[in-house]
């Protein structure tokens, strides 16, 4: 299952580059739940007590957990793994039934299960069994040499992302079927389909947009669209989001207001969502641009290594299986960093490995395990 000869091609950077953004997400969660100055404290002790280390520990324990998953799927074989996948795609459905029916409700949306105190989202995990079962898909389509060159071609695709899409827009949760989308075209894309095709499919969209707007979204859906066209328009009610997480990041400026400054905008709970949403922040509110700026160069980093380890994939399905991590990844990046800047609508998505939650950080680790799994595997080992 295991050769020790692929240690060899064990990509560290990626591991590297995705520790490094764990780590500024822990500096940004210890900001966010550091209690405000009440003017008691006297010395550096004092003001270090005011860290709630609580999320702080858990989230450096689901980094822990998920650098062990992410070893564990890196080990086996993504052939067999993805011979598995209509399991994992079937399992999937079936928790995202109970969450429809039995499912916690947290943030106006039903899409958690109650495990005892902790709360798992299945539809992070959806994410994970949608990328192998479209890997496999597609990969036996394009190394066919019949590719995706009719509309019809497009209909066991479009099937499998359907079901999944509609138990989660069901929750209602807009963000994460947006992701879903991303990963399916980024792959298709990648499969070769015809440039008529993604024309054709971009036009039904555009035109299915007054049909999604009636009838697939919420008020609270449509009210974070029309703040994104005018985050002024209503500053104090459902704008008030975007308008403060913009001023928190303007308020950073270049070096930002450290980690130890009393009463930011976070601190004062002015910041929603600020240990998950909206950590990126809180963070550059704490480091500034150049912070927000280096979080940024990470990304780029981490996203052109993989697009690069996608390119030296042995076969069309490694090449799939990596063009769905990245794609899902550049969606949350794009998506997340620009809603707090006001360039995208709020959504509510993760900022990969940085915002605090145990289903994300350990769909974000195992995705990456497919990747270095592949990457391992671009060559035959040499003795």
């Amino acid at each position: 299952m295991f050769n020790k000869k692929l240690i060899k091609n064990f990509d560290f950077g990626i591991l590297i580059l995705i520790t490094l953004l764990t780590c500024f997400g822990l500096v940004g969660i210890s900001v966010a739940m550091r209690s405000p100055v009440e003017g008691t404290e006297e010395g550096l002790m004092d003001i270090i007590g005011n860290f709630d280390m609580y999320h702080v520990r858990l989230h450096l324990l689901w980094f822990a957990a998920g650098l062990v998953g992410m070893l564990i799927v890196a080990s086996i074989d993504y052939h067999i793994l993805v011979d598995l996948s209509p399991y994992m795609y079937w399992a999937v459905i079936g928790m995202l039934i109970y969450v429809s029916v039995r499912g916690h409700v947290a943030g106006n949306a039903r899409s958690w299960i109650d495990l005892g105190g902790f709360f798992a989202q299945p539809s992070e995990f959806a994410k994970i069994a949608l990328i192998m079962t479209m890997a496999k898909v597609m990969a036996k389509k394009k190394d066919e040499g019949e590719g995706f060159l009719r509309i019809k071609d497009l209909f066991p695709v479009f099937l499998q992302l359907a079901i999944p899409m509609a138990l989660i827009i069901d929750q209602p949760d807009f963000g994460t079927a947006m992701v879903f989308i991303a990963i399916v075209f980024g792959m298709l894309f990648a499969a070769g389909i015809s440039y008529k095709i993604l024309l054709g499919a971009a036009g039904a969209a555009v035109a299915a947009v007054p049909v999604v707007w009636d009838l697939l979204l919420s008020d609270v859906q449509r009210n974070r669209i029309l703040v994104f066209l005018n985050p002024g328009m209503d500053p104090l009610g459902t704008g008030y989001h975007v308008v403060q997480s913009m001023i928190a990041i303007g308020s950073g400026r270049l070096y930002g207001k450290g980690i130890l400054t009393d009463n930011t905008l976070s601190q004062l709970n002015f910041v929603p969502a600020k240990h998950t949403d909206f950590i990126f922040s809180v963070t550059v509110e704490a480091l500034g641009f150049v912070g927000g700026a280096i979080i940024i160069v990470l990304y780029l980093l981490l996203i052109l290594r993989t697009i690069y380890l996608a390119y030296r994939a042995k076969d069309t399905l490694g090449s799939l299986i990596i063009v769905g991590v990245v794609s899902m990844i550049i969606f949350h990046v794009f998506e997340n960093i620009g809603m707090t800047m006001g360039l995208m609508p709020v959504t509510g998505i993760p900022l990969p490995f940085m915002s605090y939650g145990g289903s994300s950080m350990l769909t974000n680790m195992f995705a990456y395990g497919l990747v270095l799994n592949v990457a391992m595997r671009r060559q035959k080992i040499r003795f």
